[in-house]
């Protein structure tokens, strides 16, 4: 049995069993909340998890503790909450009542609000803000494999410094950082992309290959940084390239987007994001804290966000199923105008 704190992952879908399964081959005491189907699926499969540079490990079902229940949360002393935004303020009213109030619970979700939200929630326990950069993508019944790049981050405190000693340099570290507002904004700029991806139809991969699902994708950055700049935050660098170079990077014409980013970030064939998912599902996806988080941000300074809000419009007519795929040149006119060139740049 491993030492160490008790690790509950609540919300284990894909980015929880992936996390999850690489802090049990790190040898921390992990568990997993989540529902019966993903239970089902590993009593009888196991749980395996895979990155791009071919780390691979395995465990039988015999190795998985896999509740479906909150109650479970009682044993926890750290929580890493996994579930979609959508589904915070229920994860929270679950922690609350059943939850140690000694225990820290570690936001592992996307958007920036999150933690904010989780916070006024929980009175008595540590609310931790964290940020995971990667794509996780469910090959297989049990099977979990990570398709793009970067290392988890979260709010330097006790618990965190702690939990990334006993990490170590594995897979599935665990990187310290002091501004994580600076943080989470960085990953969103990337995550902007999401709702590309899904309005695409197709892989990451497919869909950064066409210029005119960049240039959307590069015109929403660009809206966002000038935003953030009013506001006073500075984004992080998160992957290889810079927030104020990245736009110019995406809208490249192809051969210098080809040789300047796919050939750096490697991106799995494979990998498209969850958001895509959702519209196969016909769930609610999580755009009200992605392209949504900026629109609120525009609101808030007293300025409009017409590319981010035109997203957030598509995405949401999206999931009441009209049109939920998009040609690159159709987005591209229907967002930017028939415009090519973006205010910021000059592709």
């Amino acid at each position: 049995m491993p030492d160490g704190p008790k690790i509950i992952v609540h919300g284990a879908g894909s980015i929880g069993c992936y996390v999850g399964g690489l802090w049990l081959a790190a040898g921390l005491d992990v568990s997993f909340l989540g529902r019966e189907r993903l239970k089902q699926e590993i009593a009888e499969h196991g749980l395996a998890v895979s990155d791009t540079q071919r780390f691979s490990v395995r465990f039988d079902p015999d190795r998985i503790s896999f509740e479906t229940r909150p109650a479970a949360l009682r044993k926890a002393d750290i929580i890493l909450l996994t579930v979609k935004s959508t589904g915070t303020e229920a994860a929270a009213r679950e922690i609350a009542r059943h939850a140690k109030g000694t225990a820290t619970v570690i936001s592992l979700q996307n958007g920036v609000s999150n933690p904010d939200v989780l916070r006024k929630r929980l009175s008595r326990q540590t609310v931790v803000q964290a940020m995971v950069p990667y794509n996780v993508v469910h090959l297989g019944p049990g099977r979990w494999h990570r398709a793009t790049w970067g290392d988890l981050v979260a709010e330097d405190q006790e618990t965190t410094r702690d939990l990334a000693a006993r990490i170590g340099d594995r897979p599935g570290r665990l990187l310290l950082a002091k501004d994580m507002q600076g943080v989470a904004w960085g990953k969103l700029l990337l995550n902007l992309n999401n709702a590309i991806n899904a309005l695409s139809g197709t892989t990451y991969l497919a869909e950064l290959q066409q210029r005119d699902f960049r240039r959307v994708f590069a015109a929403a950055i660009i809206e966002t940084l000038a935003l953030l700049k009013k506001k006073g935050i500075r984004p992080a660098k998160i992957g290889k390239v810079g927030p104020e170079l990245l736009p110019h990077v995406i809208g490249a014409p192809d051969f210098v987007f080809n040789k300047l980013f796919l050939k750096v970030q490697k991106i799995d064939p494979k990998g498209r994001g969850s958001m895509a998912d959702d519209f196969d599902a016909g769930r609610e996806t999580e755009i009200d804290w992605l392209n949504g988080e900026v629109v609120r941000l525009a609101e808030e300074l007293g300025e409009k966000a017409p590319v981010n809000a035109a997203i957030v419009e598509l995405v949401k007519q999206a999931e009441l199923g009209v049109q939920r795929t998009w040609s690159a040149k159709q987005l591209c006119e229907h967002i930017l105008g028939g415009h090519k060139k973006v205010k910021g740049f000059g592709y």
